[in-house]
């Protein structure tokens, strides 16, 4: 199991939303990603997954100030997260999971209709995701209605317009953030961070199965003096 510590450095900048033209203009989650990863500067960075970066951007944009940096613990762990379209897939399920069951009706069919493609083609391309597609099909059992809409929907879709690619998932992601940050929830931001926390240990153990984050966070981070 990994072990994980909320420890966080006096020195550790606090995360702001929105993009900043330099680090003393603040950081976001990428932005400081970019820096630990010694790129330049930018909330873009090529050290990360993009569906995983564009769900890192959203979490941190709409998470509320008090709670963002939360965050911080897992910005060392993004770095290096990179892999193929299985990446993609993989953090749009869990993005989907994790708001279905809290969204509005209309953005939980959008989030049902993306789980049950993207579950299938984790499956025919045997991505080892096989807890995560459980999880999604008991999420999709708490929202009758939306799963029976997605169903009958994607069954009406000619396959050859019934594509999936990175846009699609990263679409998928947007709803899902959107979604889980309006819920009619009493704390919305509990499943913000946990929707980015998750997709998180989810990469990491399909891309380092053997080797999990151990290494207590003040030994992985470079001493920020630029900052």
């Amino acid at each position: 199991m990994r072990q994980r510590t909320s420890f966080v450095p006096d020195v550790m900048p606090h995360l702001s939303a929105g993009r900043h033209r330099n680090p003393r203009r603040g950081a976001c989650f990428m932005e400081f990603a970019s820096y630990l990863a010694g790129e330049r500067w930018s909330d873009h960075p090529a050290c990360t997954d993009r569906t995983l970066a564009a769900l890192a951007r959203g979490v941190n944009d709409l998470v509320s100030d008090g709670r963002r940096d939360e965050l911080v613990e897992h910005v060392p762990r993004a770095v290096g997260l990179r892999g193929g379209d299985e990446v993609a897939l993989v953090v749009a399920v869990r993005a989907a999971v994790t708001a279905l069951p809290i969204a509005s009706l209309e953005r939980q069919r959008v989030l049902a209709a993306g789980i049950l493609s993207l579950c299938a083609l984790l499956e025919r391309r045997g991505v080892p995701s096989h807890d995560l597609r459980e999880e999604a099909h008991r999420a999709l059992d708490e929202v009758p209605d939306a799963a029976r809409w997605a169903r009958t929907h994607i069954a009406s879709i000619p396959s050859r317009r019934a594509r999936i690619d990175g846009i699609s998932c990263e679409l998928v992601v947007a709803t899902a953030v959107v979604g889980a940050a309006r819920a009619c929830v009493d704390d919305p931001d509990t499943h913000l961070i946990r929707m980015l926390t998750a997709a998180v240990d989810d990469v990491e153990r399909l891309l380092r199965p053997a080797s999990p984050a151990t290494t207590p966070l003040e030994a992985r981070i470079p001493a920020p003096a630029a900052l």
